[in-house]
């Protein structure tokens, strides 16, 4: 056992907590392998996000100053038919086997229910928690509590170099990079597109700013297509990079992190020439490979699209939900 395991503090996350929330984050890496390394400022800014209410939805469980486990749940500030409440936790290898996940489990499911009875008490509830394909123990906590799976999702990648494509931009449409003047514009493009997803709903303003305040967004490697006649957005890519990652593993990667066309401007390359540009710009950048995460079941034919680009899957994940 541990030592001190008898005597764990348990209290809310504050924002004081990053660099031991980053180190635990990086010591579960290890183990379960999400593909994400933290910096103490990576983990600022999970922890000020502006779902994320501190004091009724997280707790970080500590030994001394040192945090060997973590609940947090997210709920949704817009919300459409349901109000899907995310938990994100985790226990530190050396701590594990002691059932501090399932009780973690247990905390995140409860503060999920009480903000959701402050925020949209008249629309029903799912709580959803997502892992490793692979993680048994993980799926063994999940099933304990009453999740189901409900959905997989793949993590894919790109090698870049020689297995990228330039595609031309359909016709009618001009590409340009993000700017403060277009910014509204990719706001607007993202919000429209990601209602035909499972689960999508609209970002409120307060957190798309704080989605692009992200010391990880690459404005050079996001792109926005525009109809010359109309002057209309028709699709935007935006892009992240992660220090930490490249640090710990050696290679730079380029995250596709979100990818969206308008409805009346699908089915015309739009988004194949939006990858083009991104992975074109990655490569001529240095970066060493491009990655994104695809709803496998896509009723828009994601994972295709990025096979004939040249991804290919990495590792998967799935969502277990709770309709509670």
């Amino acid at each position: 056992m541990p030592v001190g395991f008898a005597k764990l503090v348990r209290r809310p996350i504050s924002p004081g907590d990053a660099a031991a929330l980053a180190e635990l984050l990086n010591a579960i890496e290890v183990i379960d392998v999400f593909g994400e390394f933290y910096s103490e400022e990576d983990a600022a800014d999970q922890i000020n996000a502006p779902m994320l209410d501190l004091e009724r939805g997280t707790v970080g469980v500590f030994d001394g100053d040192r945090m060997v486990g973590y609940s947090s749940a997210a709920h949704k500030l817009l919300v459409e038919d349901v109000h899907r409440v995310t938990v994100s936790g985790g226990v530190h290898p050396e701590y594990r086997r002691r059932r501090l996940g399932a009780e973690l489990l247990a905390t995140g499911i409860a503060s999920a229910k009480a903000l959701h009875a402050i925020h949209h008490p008249g629309l029903p509830l799912a709580i959803d928690a997502q892992n490793n394909a692979g993680n048994d123990s993980a799926r063994a906590c999940y099933e304990a509590a009453g999740m189901a799976p409900v959905r997989w999702y793949s993590h894919m990648r790109q090698p870049l170099g020689a297995a990228v494509v330039d595609l031309p931009l359909p016709d009618g449409l001009a590409a340009e990079g993000y700017s403060g003047e277009n910014d509204a514009e990719f706001f607007a493009v993202g919000n429209e597109s990601v209602l035909d997803r499972w689960g999508g709903v609209p970002m409120p303003r307060e957190q798309w700013r704080a989605f692009l305040g992200w010391p990880a967004f690459r404005p050079d490697l996001s792109f926005l297509l525009r109809d010359v006649g109309s002057g209309t957005a028709a699709g935007m890519v935006l892009t992240y990079s992660w220090d930490a990652d490249t640090a710990a593993t050696g290679v730079r990667d380029a995250h596709l992190m979100r990818i969206g066309t308008r409805r009346a401007y699908r089915q015309r390359g739009v988004a194949s020439a939006l990858i083009s540009r991104a992975l074109c710009s990655a490569r001529d950048a240095g970066f060493d490979r491009a990655s994104i995460e695809v709803d496998a079941g896509s009723p828009t034919g994601s994972s295709g699209l990025y096979e004939r680009a040249g991804f290919s899957v990495a590792r998967t994940e799935v969502r277990y939900t709770l309709n509670a």
